[in-house]
């Protein structure tokens, strides 16, 4: 992990959750805004629609662990949060989560996408994020997403460890990219029935508008476009949101050995993914 997330370690793994926070987990760029943007809209949409339109993503859902110089830290900008409930994200494997969610009961989202579009979203986000370390070349960067070397660790792992805390932990709904991509509104529908909430027509209506991918590209307030760290002159933070976008990325070489890879490291799971629909 990089220093913007572990400098301020000991402040968040002593974070107080109160038991109605929400947390969104995800292995980075792995449909994160996509999610915070639906629940902050079905939670916050009708009441106050002037917060989607005037306050960015990262305010309205901050980022946990973030602790970047002249900006406040994650932690921070929670403590200050009136809204209820809170809306936290964090990109954490499972084990570092703070014991408070566990310890409150917290209803947590882990949303998972396959390893092939993931591994080519993050090495496009790494490129123009200067937080994040330099991506390097393609051939480079699929070979240390293999070892687990990135920000965050292995995309095995993470979401290998979030599968398996799902099977004890019932306040998990653990959601794939590619579901999200197939069919919103059945996603939507789970995602209501697991907060229990009941959206009107109207209220469902504004979300899916609101969270189609050319909608939230086009929105400053989802896209980070304000955010002074991310040049999107080399890309942008919502490239394509497509499943099966790695097809123009990998060679036909690349793709046997990441198989191969692949297959190898989840033997030992009931996890699945699919890397098109």
């Amino acid at each position: 992990m990089t220093h913007y997330f572990t400098d301020n370690w000991d402040n968040v793994q002593n974070f107080q959750a109160k038991p109605d926070d929400i947390l969104i987990a995800t292995y980075p760029k792995a449909g994160t805004t996509w999610v915070s943007h639906m629940l902050d809209l079905l939670y916050f949409g009708k009441s106050s629609p002037e917060r989607a339109a005037s306050l960015p993503i990262y305010d309205r859902v901050p980022f946990l662990e973030i602790c970047v110089p002249s900006i406040p830290t994650g932690v921070e900008l929670i403590g200050k949060m009136t809204t209820s409930p809170r809306l936290i994200k964090t990109h954490f494997p499972v084990q570092f989560v703070p014991k408070s969610f566990w310890e409150q009961k917290c209803r947590v989202f882990y949303v998972a996408r396959n390893a092939k579009d993931n591994v080519v979203s993050y090495f496009h986000f790494d490129r123009m994020n200067s937080v994040q370390p330099e991506s390097g070349d393609w051939p480079s960067y699929l070979q240390r997403f293999h070892q687990g070397k990135m920000a965050f660790g292995s995309w095995y792992d993470h979401v290998k460890g979030w599968w398996e805390k799902k099977q004890s932990y019932p306040n998990l709904l653990y959601l794939h990219y590619e579901d999200l991509a197939e069919d919103i509104d059945r996603e939507l529908d789970r995602v209501c029935s697991f907060l229990g909430v009941r959206p009107t027509e109207e209220e469902r209506r504004q979300v899916i508008g609101g969270v189609g991918f050319d909608a939230m590209k086009k929105n400053s307030m989802a896209n980070y476009s304000t955010f002074e760290a991310m040049d999107f002159k080399i890309s942008p933070f919502m490239r394509k949101g497509k499943v099966g976008d790695w097809k123009n990325h990998f060679t036909v070489y690349q793709n046997e050995m990441f198989d191969k890879e692949y297959q190898e490291k989840m033997r030992n799971t009931t996890l699945r993914f699919r890397t098109e629909i």
